[in-house]
């Protein structure tokens, strides 16, 4: 098990989880320079000892455990259980690729009488 940093986190330049990972598995993507100008931070689930230390202090509530138990991850974000694995096994152009930044999986809904 590991833990995912889901959609609540994007925008909000919080890097407290950073802080407190004993095993540094916490990282920005590799063409934003710096944590305080990152888009959304990623969880390295090779890295991570599930110590919970990011949970606990994050202030938005975006981390959840990736595995146990699924239900955990709210339904709308589990998408991103996928995201933060791709974002450590792709490349960072295939990466970019699939996931440009800022952009996340959302409904279209078609207004009545539009």
């Amino acid at each position: 098990m590991a833990f995912v940093i889901t959609q609540a986190c994007i925008g909000t330049k919080a890097s407290e989880c950073e802080k407190v990972c004993p095993v540094d598995a916490i990282h920005p993507r590799e063409d934003q320079p710096s944590f305080e100008q990152t888009e959304q931070l990623y969880i390295d689930p090779s890295v991570c000892i599930d110590c919970g230390a990011c949970m606990a202090v994050c202030p938005v509530r975006a981390i959840y455990p990736d595995e146990d138990p699924v239900w955990a991850i709210p339904k709308p974000f589990r998408y991103f259980i996928e995201k933060n694995a791709d974002y450590y096994r792709l490349d960072p152009e295939a990466f970019t690729q699939k996931y440009p930044p800022g952009v996340t999986r959302r409904k279209v809904v078609k207004v009545k009488g539009s």
